[in-house]
């Protein structure tokens, strides 16, 4: 397990913190080279610097092709090869339609959708010309349903969803697998704001089954096996990572209702 990934190059977008920092130390440690993308210069080279010799920084915004063509570009040129792609640099916004801002619709969707269009678009040649990769999309299960609010980011990561799926259907026959991960709540910097509501953990909590948030290093495990030859029969796969939340209709706990059986 731990040589998983020796002598192979991970590309992370979105590596500074959270899923994408969780997933850089994974692969680092299982003995892949890493290169770390992110639009948090200063997070970014503490990471690789943390690393050493096997970890590189790269300043990078996804939402501008040209930088992610560069990106890639660089990985090969820093370490020879790119075996795995994990495209997670994303973006939220939270506001009813007639109110959210054509800016902020633009913004979200730039990274979070064209992100992993350009990351793929840039890739897959390399990938294709060494012979075969694994490609991780960073969906959501805001991509699998709607959620109160979150029109861009619902919208954004339905299109990472039915992305991944083209891509992999696209470059299967060439060696190049492509999946996404669907995370419910994880306790990431992007969601920090809710502690400040009272009351809005508790219940957020509450609506997840397994009664909790995901720790990033969660996401990062299913992302990791993804991404590994474990998973070598495995393209265009679709995985909730969620502690149950997609499981659940919606309806009303009844059990604990009406007191009955298990009442978490």
């Amino acid at each position: 397990m731990e040589a998983r990934f020796g002598g192979r190059v991970a590309l992370v977008t979105g590596g500074a913190s959270g899923i994408g920092a969780a997933a850089v130390r994974q692969f680092h440690r299982e003995g892949a080279c890493v290169v770390i993308a992110d639009v948090d210069a200063a997070g970014g080279t503490a990471l690789a610097g943390e690393l050493g010799a096997r970890a590189r920084f790269h300043a990078t915004d996804v939402s501008d092709y040209d930088a992610v063509e560069a990106l890639v570009l660089e990985a090969v040129s820093a370490f020879g090869r790119l075996d795995v792609l994990f495209n997670n640099a994303g973006i939220g916004s939270f506001s009813p339609i007639p109110d959210l801002a054509v800016e902020d619709w633009q913004r979200v969707i730039a990274t979070d959708l064209n992100g992993v269009f350009y990351g793929m678009k840039a890739a897959i040649p390399v990938m294709r010309e060494q012979g075969g990769g694994a490609i991780v999309n960073t969906a959501s299960i805001s991509g699998l349903s709607g959620d109160y609010g979150f029109a861009a980011y619902n919208a954004a990561k339905a299109g990472v969803i039915n992305l991944t799926r083209t891509a992999a259907i696209d470059h299967a026959r060439e060696g190049i697998r492509v999946n996404a991960v669907c995370p419910g709540p994880v306790d990431t910097p992007i969601i920090a704001g809710i502690s400040e509501v009272p009351g809005l953990r508790a219940t957020w909590d509450d609506a997840v089954p397994m009664g909790r948030f995901a720790r990033p290093e969660e996401i990062a495990e299913v992302a990791a096996f993804l991404a590994s030859d474990a998973a070598s029969y495995v393209t265009g796969a679709i995985i909730p990572v969620d502690g149950g939340v997609t499981a659940h209709t919606g309806q009303p706990n009844l059990l604990r209702a009406m007191g009955r059986g298990d009442a978490s």
